[in-house]
């Protein structure tokens, strides 16, 4: 950053609450707002030793005596898909998929919907409403996109939308902030996968080295599938090492 823009970012941390991944836990957040001409610059440095974007937010756990949220990162170059992935990504080779600009629909809107219903039930997503949503998608001090999955188009009709990725383009790679998709779509099946796996080649056509995925916790079946992804590394207290595992 050039001395003109930076400010040294003030942090804040947030009071405890009921941690969504281990039971009995409770969950503390260190945050700091993104906002200026060096915003970006912040975001992605910040990025890079652990922490997320949410709207004009870059945050990262600081939970007491716990460290089982770690970052991690898929590497773009190294990557080969194994024979399951390669299936899916045939198998819906006949997508269109379209980077757009961060801005809301209510196409979107209506599919995370569905999607939180059936997936997260109980999560705090699920209270959100259309404003919520735009919010969520529209505020980005950085460059964002929405990343759209759309059934194939018939006589120049767009097909149905089923899938999306809010999606910030780094640098070093694309963070993947939060993607969702048709969960009952049966001729769809593995969609998340996929949309991972396509951010993953989009990179790498870039040549950007890394696809950021948010926190994995070792253990917890709901962050199983982002050990799948390989090779991929992991933040620890002496930088980012290999994730090392036999779950691909």
């Amino acid at each position: 950053m050039s001395d003109q823009s930076f400010r040294f970012p003030r942090f804040f941390v947030t009071a405890p609450t009921p941690c969504p991944y281990l039971p009995g836990k409770t969950e503390r957040k260190i945050f700091t707002e993104l906002r200026g001409p060096g915003a970006g610059e912040l975001n992605e440095a910040l990025g890079r030793i652990g922490f997320r974007r949410s709207q004009n937010v870059a945050y990262r756990p600081s939970c007491d005596n716990c460290h089982a949220c770690v970052s991690i990162r898929v590497i773009t170059d190294a990557f080969e898909p194994n024979a399951t992935q390669r299936r899916l990504l045939k198998r819906n080779s006949d997508l269109e998929i379209s980077a757009c600009r961060p801005w809301s629909t209510e196409e979107q809107f209506a599919l995370m919907q569905r999607y939180l219903a059936a997936r997260h039930p109980a999560g705090g997503m699920n209270g959100m409403d259309a404003f919520d949503y735009a919010d969520m998608v529209e505020q980005t001090p950085v460059t964002t996109w929405v990343i759209e999955y759309r059934e194939p188009s018939v006589d120049g009709v767009p097909g149905a939308l089923v899938g999306a990725c809010l999606t910030d383009q780094q640098s070093d790679g694309l963070s993947m902030i939060y993607s969702f998709y048709d969960p009952e779509l049966a001729s769809r099946k593995g969609l998340g996968t996929f949309i991972i796996l396509d951010h993953v080649l989009r990179a790498r056509a870039a040549r950007l080295p890394y696809v950021y995925l948010g926190y994995w916790i070792d253990g917890c079946d709901r962050m199983r599938y982002k050990v799948r992804f390989q090779p991929a590394e992991r933040l620890t207290a002496a930088g980012w090492r290999p994730v090392e595992t036999t779950d691909n």
